[in-house]
């Protein structure tokens, strides 16, 4: 199983740091999300500063940029890294698509399909001197001039990974997809009872197995060196679970346990802005059920052992100063992964 770690910077700046010490402590990737930054200007830093770490986005939103822009960003971290780089892909929601990116929500699942496929076709273009000929009910790409054609690079396999939660996008991924970003937002048994049969039937559509995907995830975990740490950390995994929880979308997770009255009621809670009183509703069961709590010399194994079998890599959901940890302590982390 390896072990990742995740950033999210203030300042771009601070990413070259950021990610030689990653390295140097031993993590396999380092995932950048489309968050308050770009996903992929960090990468480039990133990729530049290091020589091992995987980098990868965790992920950029797809719709708002076409695939002729994605493929040539990807293709550029590609030749850049030295083959590190991983494209993750992920749909977002039609409020954010239409409102915050100000373009078309329109069969999300059907259209990331294509957009995967329509990257694969630019790709063997540029590498093999294929003509560009894709047609597809979303995008028709057929124009590609020497001018605009970057031509073969040394490491032209460029993993792609997508994340979602419905049925239909871990089938996808099981089919066309090099990996899966699970959400934060699961549990053991959605992860066995839902997640995992979809994409075993994405696989076998496609006549693959189970060792040809990586699923990955991160993990939210309860950790603290003292009980004033360990309820601090308490307290902020149980407001990022019940935020989660009051998204219909997300709603699937909940019922799977029987749990289904209370995101709708955390759903009330939301739509009129009671954000405070919403953790209050995430009580131990949840909690447990949800977050791997463990003191941090603890920690590596208990997630280690959580998720073996189920996910092929996992990093730590940071929530809070209680996983501020040193060196030190990281580096044992993943010596526990690396076992």
């Amino acid at each position: 199983m390896k072990i990742d770690t995740g950033v999210m910077l203030q300042h771009l700046g601070d990413i070259s740091a950021v990610a030689r010490q990653s390295e140097e402590v031993g993590f396999d990737g380092l995932w950048t999300s489309e968050t308050s930054h770009d996903p992929f200007l960090p990468l480039a830093l990133a990729a530049a500063q290091t020589e091992r770490i995987e980098l990868g986005t965790a992920i950029a939103v797809a719709f708002p940029r076409s695939p002729m822009v994605l493929a040539q960003t990807a293709w550029d971290l590609a030749d850049l890294s030295g083959g590190r780089f991983i494209l993750g892909l992920g749909t977002q929601v039609k409020a954010h698509i239409e409102r915050r990116f100000g373009v078309t929500w329109e069969s999300p699942a059907p259209k990331l399909r294509e957009i995967i496929l329509a990257l694969r076709a630019i790709w063997d273009c540029w590498q093999n001197g294929t003509r560009l000929n894709f047609r597809g009910q979303f995008f028709k790409l057929t124009l590609m001039t020497p001018f605009f054609d970057p031509g073969p690079i040394a490491h032209p396999h460029i993993p792609i990974f997508i994340a979602g939660v419905n049925p239909y996008l871990c089938r996808l991924a099981g089919e066309l997809c090099d990996g899966f970003h699970v959400h934060p937002f699961h549990t053991t048994r959605y992860l066995r009872e839902r997640i995992l049969p979809n994409i075993e039937a994405g696989l076998q559509k496609s006549g693959r197995t189970r060792p040809d995907i990586q699923l990955a995830s991160a993990a939210f975990v309860v950790t603290g060196r003292n009980d004033t740490e360990m309820e601090q950390a308490k307290r902020a995994v149980r407001e990022q679970i019940a935020f989660y929880a009051s998204t219909p979308s997300y709603r699937p997770v909940m019922e799977v346990h029987g749990w289904g009255d209370v995101g709708q009621e955390l759903s009330h809670l939301a739509a009129r802005k009671r954000w405070a009183d919403m953790p209050a509703l995430i009580g131990d069961e949840m909690l447990e059920t949800f977050a791997v709590i463990a003191p941090p010399d603890e920690l590596a194994a208990a997630v280690r052992t959580r998720y073996d079998g189920l996910l092929d890599r996992v990093m730590y959901y940071h929530l809070g100063p209680p996983l501020a940890f040193d060196d030190d302590a990281w580096r044992n982390t993943v010596r526990v992964f690396h076992r």
